[in-house]
């Protein structure tokens, strides 16, 4: 390989409960505060990538001009590109207007000029993120607009440098059926690249955690995205290309579990992975000494060495018995959130914003959902939950596991989800039993979620709700803020203050 491979990205989603501590006084991190937040990240955090977001956010094009004339001593030293990376995740143009897509290559292209003025590295950028990612034709198609953006800017404006021509696509896979199928969209891909490319020496591969929980639940995001680095370590040997799997998680459970205390876990777990994200509440949620040392076993102990260890790879048998487990929660799920997203989307409203989004209406973005109902994105979606006492990891797991039980799939999925108790322990902590029964008074889809509290606690012989003095106040907070929302009353002192109790908004 003629490149770094980054493994640890700092990204710019907004899951944190506290500010950063070189913005105490704001409330939300700006579009302009994000150029300082990228250079700590790199200079203090100690990460190998940031996360330069154009999905549904405000983004500064001139990201790579202002670092480096803000911060050029580090970086002539530790150079983009090359020793440490920016790359950006672009607006899917199925899903937003491409205009936005258009400002994003040009961004690209002028900062390569930039940095070649500068006798620096060159390109600063030449990878990018897709989001939502359901289809070769996706990558390809991007790849071709891009390749003709760079055509259009050598032409009108006569650069005399080298141009980047062509932009290296990482796809981000973001549904359960298409993580579980993602090597057939590799495999497509690769077949039409080689026809007028040369093959890649590598593919980085972007699979997600959120937003398969958000759209299935906990156990189905959790096995899909396993199933996903699994075929990928195959895909890898049978197309003789390097392939490195990447998580995109956050600090809960629900959203992945990758914070300070978890990290060790979280290694073991996703066995195979090369890189991961470190999102705003693993760095502002926790003390930096933790932050650091969490940082630094996971530089130390994902990317090449961890792709190539010997890994739990499934067989045929064992994904078609995982797709059938899939099935089992997804819909159990699905049919419980439908009900009760009235009241989600409710809590959601109160869960503050902590970096500057664009409206996901109209325009200028998009929303999610399930079934005939919308939903908040998946930090919302979670926080909301987490504030009402009921976490999310709990609801429809209970009545999957019963149902998985009947078939004798129970064994096997406690083998193949290692950390599953420890999981739903460590949500279960945040559980408010009495909320919950004030919440089935108000409506009876909240009565399933009993049920599920039941079974887990049966079939994984273990014990949900609080056990430390700092849970209790946390289940304390969360029935006031049951209580003031009757009589709508303000309770966003309340929703912060839990919030920072568990490390994360959402």
């Amino acid at each position: 390989m003629k490149r770094k491979i980054p493994v640890t990205m700092a990204t710019q989603h907004p899951d944190n409960a506290l500010m950063p501590d070189f913005l105490t006084s704001k409330k939300t991190i700006s579009t302009q505060d994000e150029i300082e937040e990228s250079f700590r990240m790199f200079s203090e955090f100690n990460v190998d990538e940031y996360m330069w977001d154009w999905e549904g956010k405000f983004a500064d094009e001139a990201v790579i001009d202002k670092l480096l004339r803000h911060y050029f001593d580090y970086f002539k030293k530790q150079q983009l590109g090359k020793d440490k990376f920016l790359t950006f995740r672009i607006p899917n143009i199925w899903q937003e207007k491409g205009y936005r897509l258009a400002r994003a290559f040009m961004s690209i292209l002028t900062a390569e000029d930039f940095t070649n003025d500068l006798k620096l590295h060159s390109p600063p950028i030449f990878e990018i993120i897709l989001p939502m990612t359901t289809s070769h034709k996706q990558m390809l198609h991007v790849q071709d607009l891009f390749q003709k953006t760079a055509q259009y800017k050598k032409e009108v404006f006569h650069s005399k440098n080298k141009i980047l021509e062509n932009i290296e696509i990482i796809p981000l896979f973001e549904e359960i059926d298409v993580m579980m199928n993602c090597t057939d969209i590799l495999k497509k891909y690769l077949t039409i690249f080689q026809k007028t490319r040369k093959k890649p020496e590598y593919m980085r591969i972007f699979i997600a955690r959120s937003d398969p929980a958000l759209n299935a639940g906990l156990i189905p995001a959790v096995i899909a995205s396993k199933v996903a680095i699994s075929k990928l370590r195959k895909f890898s040997i049978q197309e003789n290309i390097k392939i490195y799997p990447w998580l995109g998680a956050g600090s809960l459970p629900f959203r992945g579990g990758v914070n300070p205390e978890n990290y060790k876990n979280i290694v073991e777990e996703y066995c195979g992975l090369s890189s991961i994200t470190i999102q705003s509440a693993f760095r502002y949620d926790y003390p930096f000494a933790k932050v650091k040392k969490a940082i630094s076993y996971l530089n130390k102990h994902l990317g090449e060495a961890n792709v190539q260890k010997n890994c739990l790879l499934f067989s045929n048998e064992d994904i078609k018995k995982i797709n059938e487990i899939n099935k089992i929660f997804e819909k159990i799920y699905q049919v419980t959130i439908e009900k009760i997203a009235d009241k989600i989307n409710f809590m959601a409203d109160y869960i503050p914003s902590r970096r500057e989004r664009m409206l996901h209406i109209g325009l200028f973005g998009y929303s999610r959902g399930i079934g005939k109902v919308q939903l908040p994105r998946a930090i919302k979606f979670t926080g909301a939950l987490y504030a009402l006492g009921i976490p999310p990891e709990i609801i429809a797991t209970g009545r999957g596991l019963k149902e998985i039980d009947k078939k004798g799939y129970l064994p096997f999925l406690k083998k193949i989800y290692l950390f599953l108790k420890e999981d739903l322990l460590h949500a279960g902590h945040y559980l408010n039993r009495e909320n919950l029964e004030f919440l089935i008074q108000e409506n009876k889809a909240w009565k399933e979620i009993k049920k599920d509290i039941e079974y887990i606690e049966k079939f994984l012989k273990i014990s949900l709700g609080p056990t430390k003095t700092k849970h209790f106040i946390h289940r304390n907070l969360v029935s006031t803020i049951y209580f003031k929302s009757l009589v709508k009353d303000d309770f966003k002192d309340e929703l912060v203050e839990a919030a920072i109790i568990r490390k994360s908004l959402g």
